[in-house]
């Protein structure tokens, strides 16, 4: 086999070969088919009519890659792999040979600095968070209030619709033209990254800065949604920035970070963003470091949840010392707030076996409700996707019309509910004065209150605390409880597709506090528990419900509300609901994820995959390279193709055998190409010349945006015709897998190891030595089934099949 030609492996029945443009090998890609703003996925298998018969699969995964608005902006985005692989090329191995000890204890001390720094950068992101949403919606409800009290209704509610639109309109033209990947929550994006995928833009500079100022704006204008989820990519963000070594683009650069150029580190140091910024959303450090192990990260050791705890703990420090700084009034309208958002640690909470039945109930509510607002979910992102497609003007209107409706609806809907008179035996004043308190007065005369505006009438942390608030068993009607349950579950749906940055945390914990205490009320005679208390069991339940997480969101909502005694009943409730839910469908992050066709790979394997072998996916033509190659060959497929790993064999006269050497990636072969060390004559070198030329660092990997690319390279004829040496940066240790190895194994392989290539070998000797390559493209369902379009996808066979 003449090194550097195309080997096509034996053709099966069933299989197509599929071009590559943009991904890892020689596996198969996702590629851009016609106009951009098609916004569809279409694989290329050669098969000519095939196309048609999987449109509606494409119109599904329209929303790729990274936002659920269109695919970043309406445009196919190509998706890379990460290689978490170590490279044990020549380079590498002189590299760690020479490390002093110096340089050991800088990379520890480094590391340590990092994760510091992130602690300390997103605590402060989210305090200026929390300080900016409490004073612009606080000035915004207190204008409004003011003008109520006045009795000019209908000039208060063109102020505060007016303000909210402003607002909302500001946040979307943020993210639509600075930064399309920052709508959403970020977390199935971050969770994609962690687990492997790395999609356009999704940590970039550009989306921290929309991140922070379009969830604050958001927030602020009234939508229901959280500065929750996206303080999680806040996080990941600033991790990233700092792990890459700044930007270049903005002149904001670190050169002492080079330690950190690879994508293990990076992706330790987001794994800590990660929980950090769920530290500074919820004040909860330990359910941060939970958060990243249950539902962020896929790689997890101890050293990363020692590291991960002291970067949620300095996160903790940060905010104690700023909130104490506040309450000496210094902050405006922010300052009553402390650790503790929700405090209920005054209910004592003693419970007997009736106060169990009614949990129970909650529990398989929420599974119900948590199960419904995903199907509803993923049916609306759909039609979404389709109007944020036709770019960003339509992402604004759709943004205005559901800030508008959201403002009837604040404004509207307490008008249906009766004046209440103050209770005797009030704690705090009734009726409230000011922007926050449980007794809001509206249009209600002196002396007494309106139940549905204390809740529609003020910012999402004071309408969860208003309902978490214990001792209030007669203060909400049911009908208001009722209203309110039904509007913020809508609500809470149709807000979460537009172009602004949203999370989900905050609508789920106000929908399920709120029919909580409804469960509350009506179990009244048969339950002893405080209807605050149903309340938080009901946001459990229903966080259970539609996230379908346990230790983390027990332990967040423990910490939020400072209630240890109710820690066995969230326990219970949340895993009647996750149970519940289970049955119905996935998780609404999941959902999402697959929704965006982001390749992720769970932990374990696909039942299919076990009727198959790795040799029957690979797809061809597959491009070698000889260990010693013409520079022109190898300029002329990095050209052609986007594979970012070729197979490196070296053939007679090398050696008497064909015989793989071994991987090398295309970044390392464009710095090696810039270098010009090109030879006149085929013959392999000692690769010293390589090594005195270059370090380990200058094959590291670069920062987003930044690598080197075959277009900025220009050669002669007479270079073109020359040879380059491979061996110094091959790497002589790939991955390898028999071609007959189960593809449920290789799967768990390439799963567990974090590999970006595979290589599979042929069992007999008599063949060319690799048959092929396995990337994560190789792993897809949709991509398995269209190689075998008989293949259950439950794993059994309806026809006999290839292979």
């Amino acid at each position: 086999m003449d090194g550097h030609s195309p080997h096509r492996p034996p053709e099966r029945e069933g299989s197509h070969n599929y071009d590559m443009e943009s991904t890892d090998g020689s596996g198969g890609l996702w590629r851009r088919n016609g106009s951009s703003s098609e916004g569809l996925l279409r694989y290329n298998d050669g098969g000519g009519d095939r196309g048609s018969a999987r449109e509606p699969l494409l119109r599904k995964r329209t929303m790729n890659t990274t936002s659920q608005i269109a695919i970043v902006g309406a445009n196919v985005c190509p998706i890379e792999s990460l290689d978490y692989e170590v490279v044990e090329n020549d380079l590498f191995k002189q590299d760690w040979r020479s490390r002093k000890k110096k340089q050991i204890f800088q990379y520890i001390v480094l590391k340590w600095t990092l994760v510091l720094l992130i602690g300390l950068m997103t605590g402060l992101v989210g305090f200026f968070n929390n300080l900016a949403v409490e004073n612009i919606a606080g000035l915004k409800l207190l204008l409004t209030g003011d003008l109520m009290l006045k009795e000019r209704y209908f000039t208060a509610f063109f102020i505060y619709g007016g303000c909210n639109l402003i607002l909302a309109a500001a946040a979307a033209a943020l993210c639509a033209y600075i930064a399309p990947a920052a709508a959403g929550s970020g977390i199935p994006e971050v969770k994609a990254y962690l687990n492997g995928v790395d999609a356009y833009a999704i940590l970039a500079p550009s989306t921290l800065f929309v991140k922070i100022f379009g969830s604050i704006l958001g927030v602020s204008a009234g939508f229901v949604l959280g500065k929750e989820g996206p303080m999680v990519h806040t996080g990941a963000c600033i991790a990233n920035l700092l792990g890459q070594g700044g930007s270049r683009k903005y002149r904001l650069t670190c050169n002492w970070l080079r330690y950190f150029k690879n994508d293990r580190d990076r992706r330790d140091l987001i794994t800590c963003g990660s929980a950090a910024g769920v530290a500074a959303a919820f004040r909860a450090p330990v359910g941060g470091v939970l958060f990243a192990l249950e539902e962020a990260a896929s790689w997890w050791r101890s050293a990363l949840l020692w590291r991960a705890f002291f970067t949620t703990a300095v996160v903790a420090v940060v905010l104690r010392s700023l909130i104490e700084f506040c309450r000496s009034g210094k902050c405006g309208l922010f300052g009553q707030g402390g650790l503790i958002m929700f405090d209920l640690s005054s209910t004592v909470a003693t419970y007997s076996t009736p106060d169990l039945i009614a949990i129970i109930i909650l529990g398989i509510i929420g599974g119900i409700f948590g199960g419904l607002f995903n199907f509803l979910l993923d049916k609306l992102l759909r039609v979404y996707s389709i109007i944020n497609e036709r770019g960003a003007p339509f992402k604004i209107l759709l943004t205005i019309a559901i800030s508008i409706i959201t403002s009837m609806c604040s404004y509207g809907l307490p008008w249906l509910a009766a004046c209440t008179p103050c209770p005797v035996d009030a704690v705090e004043q009734c009726p409230t004065v000011g922007r926050s308190g449980n007794f809001k007065n509206f249009q209600c005369p002196p002396g007494h209150y309106n139940d549905l505006a204390s809740l529609f009438f003020s910012t999402n942390d004071d309408a969860i605390r208003n309902l978490f608030s214990n001792g209030t068993e007669s203060e909400f009607h049911m009908s208001t409880l009722f209203i309110f349950f039904t509007a913020v579950y809508c609500l809470g749906i149709v807000t979460y597709g537009i172009a602004v940055p949203s999370g989900l945390f905050i609508p789920v914990i106000l929908a399920g506090a709120t029919y909580g205490r409804i469960v509350g009320t009506l179990l009244g005679s048969i339950s002893d528990l405080d209807p605050g208390l149903f309340a938080l069991l009901g946001a459990a339940s229903f966080l259970g419900g539609t996230m379908r997480m346990t230790v983390s969101v027990c332990v967040i909502l423990l910490e939020l509300t400072n209630d240890l005694a109710m820690l066995p009943l969230v326990m219970l409730v949340l895993l009647i609901s996750k149970t519940i839910a289970d049955n119905f469908n996935k998780g609404v992050y999941d959902q999402i994820v697959v929704m965006k066709g982001l390749p992720y790979m769970e932990a374990h394997a696909e039942p299919y995959m076990r009727h198959l072998v790795a040799g029957d996916v690979v797809s061809g033509p597959l491009i070698t390279f000889s260990g010693v190659e013409k520079v022109g060959n190898i300029v002329h497929a990095l050209r052609l193709t986007g594979h970012n790993g070729f197979p490196v064999v070296d053939e007679p006269p090398l050696t008497e055998a064909p015989e793989l050497v071994g991987l090398v990636t295309r970044s390392h072969l464009l710095v090696l190409l810039k270098s010009k060390m090109f030879m006149k004559d085929q013959v392999k070198t000692s690769g010293s010349f390589v090594l005195q030329r270059f370090g380990a660092f200058d094959f590291a990997k670069p920062g987003s945006g930044k690598g080197l690319k075959i277009q900025d390279l220009d050669f002669t004829d007479e270079e073109m015709e020359m040879y380059v040496d491979l061996h110094p940066v091959t790497n002589t240790s790939p991955y390898t897998v028999v071609e007959t190895m189960s593809l449920a194994k290789a799967a768990i392989l390439f799963r567990a190891v974090g590999l970006r290539h595979l290589l599979v070998v042929p069992k007999t000797p008599d063949r060319p030595p690799i048959v092929g390559i396995l990337t994560r493209h190789d792993f897809v369902e949709e991509h398995i089934h269209g190689l075998f379009p008989n293949l259950n996808p439950q794993g059994f066979h309806s026809t006999s099949m290839g292979g």
